[in-house]
């Protein structure tokens, strides 16, 4: 769901859907020394790495140099150049003109909550050329790591197939899946990333891998949940699907919020798998919420589990095809939006939720806290078969205050007091595709148990940091 889309969802406007989806210093350790002999000196040859390009590399003042990725208030990242690859080739050409003389960071999407996919005075390497999207036999599909979401939903719901993702048509499926990739369907057919069968990706010195069950398997763990931006840059992705469901959709608007809290995760806890469904409390003086999801099944059968939820003011039930829904959940796509945002992710029902409903009131009538369910089979997979630690977890909550670009410092400070608030009730948690510049003990929130091993494969595929940046798996 785009932003746009997701603020109607919130009730800015009639019925709709719903949502899918800085106070501390990060204590980020200081880099190693790299582990190399030989150690370049001075910046990339850049007319070399042009030469070297079936794609294009674009330098400062030059036609086409753009560095503006979805979220305004990073503008003021610029790289030093950009490279738009047109094939796996390129990717490599890049890692090797620029490792260890500046940063290198990839962008799909662009999409990064921190605008980590522009790397200051650094090469960015655009892979938005690689977005084939190709439905194999069987229930397979090649996705280029540039393809967007909106294009991959698109392909496989004219093949009858679905690939469980978030519902933002805009979003990279290569930092979506990364991170772990949380969506309406994720209850009944997992995270993202658990439907990747193989990723190829350009390793630090230089390499074209494929990572699979059987191939470099320590990486394909990683790359399921570890983040992106670490480890390597992903060029192609194959994934299993899923038959495409018809779907209910539905949206139940509350002039209330606290006793709606609580019976949500009451209710959530106790639903079927076949329910996927969130919670957006919008603030204001007083805080109102909405209740959506996604039933895989009849109106008939999603009305009988509503009913044990709390009497809405205004109710939406609609039943749909995987296609429509798409559509419905995706909305009017935008652009840019200005946001500051941050996560939290719920171990167990809140013991108050009244406190963190709380936490809206008087905020800005555009800010979001958004409760995103999990369970079913997210938590059928153990929390260390791959990189995303949170299986067990009920819910992941989304911290989202709008902002012009020039506000963003105070708003980001209204936004942090509720994200820490949120987080004495959470504990130290967080999702990594939400990803937070100054979220305190961010390597613990994202990765919990799951930390030591990741630095183990980030110091065996990226010894030199090559790929590093503020909040890469820590060595």
């Amino acid at each position: 769901m785009d932003r746009r889309r997701f603020l109607q969802v919130a009730g800015l406007t009639g019925a709709g859907a719903v949502l899918t989806a800085c106070t501390t210093t990060p204590t980020t350790p200081p880099p190693p020394p790299p582990s190399s002999s030989s150690v370049p000196s001075g910046p990339p040859d850049w007319q070399a790495l042009r030469s070297r390009l079936s794609g294009r590399l674009v330098l400062p003042g030059e036609d086409g140099f753009t560095y503006q990725g979805f979220n305004p208030v990073q503008d003021s990242r610029k790289p030093a150049a950009i490279a738009r690859c047109a094939s796996p080739a390129d990717v490599r050409a890049c890692v090797e003109a620029a490792r260890l003389r500046v940063p290198i960071a990839a962008r799909s999407g662009g999409h990064s909550y921190a605008g980590y996919s522009t790397p200051e005075g650094g090469l960015q390497v655009d892979l938005r050329r690689l977005a084939d999207v190709e439905v194999l036999p069987g229930d397979r599909v090649r996705v280029g790591a540039g393809a967007a979401l909106g294009e991959v939903a698109r392909v496989l719901a004219a093949a009858g197939r679905c690939l469980p993702t978030g519902t933002c048509p805009t979003v990279g499926v290569a930092g979506l899946t990364l991170g772990g990739g949380i969506g309406v369907l994720a209850r009944k057919y997992g995270l993202t990333c658990d439907h990747l069968v193989s990723a190829t990706a350009v390793t630090a010195d230089g390499r074209l891998v494929t990572a699979s069950a059987q191939q470099e398997p320590d990486l394909f763990w990683a790359l399921r949940g570890g983040g992106g931006g670490n480890f390597a840059i992903v060029t192609e992705f194959v994934f299993g699907t899923v038959p495409a469901p018809d779907v209910t959709v539905f949206s139940l608007q509350y002039n209330t919020t606290a006793d709606v809290l609580g019976a949500w995760q009451r209710w959530i806890a106790q639903a079927p798998d076949e329910l996927w469904s969130n919670v957006v409390v919008r603030g204001g003086a007083q805080p109102t919420c909405r209740v959506g999801g996604c039933f895989a099944g009849s109106v008939g059968e999603l009305a009988s589990l509503l009913s044990g939820l709390p009497a809405a003011a205004s109710r939406f039930i609609q039943p749909q095809t995987y296609a429509e829904a798409t559509k419905y959940f995706a909305g009017n796509g935008i652009e840019h939006e200005s946001f500051v945002a941050s996560s939290r992710v719920l171990r167990s029902p809140l013991d108050d939720p009244g406190k963190a409903a709380e936490l809206m009131n008087g905020q800005s009538d555009e800010s979001y806290l958004i409760f995103d369910s999990l369970g079913g089979a997210v938590a059928a997979v153990a929390p260390d078969a791959t990189a995303f630690p949170h299986r067990t977890a009920l819910a992941g909550a989304q911290i989202y205050f709008k902002t012009p670009p020039e506000n963003a410092p105070d708003t980001a400070r209204a936004m942090a007091r509720v994200r820490d608030g949120l987080g004495a009730l959470t504990g130290d948690t967080g999702y990594v595709n939400y990803i937070d510049p100054q979220l305190p003990k961010w390597a613990e929130a994202y990765y919990g148990a799951n930390l030591p091993r990741l630095r183990e494969v980030a110091a065996r595929y990226d010894p030199d940091r090559v790929f590093a940046f503020a909040q890469s798996v820590p060595r």
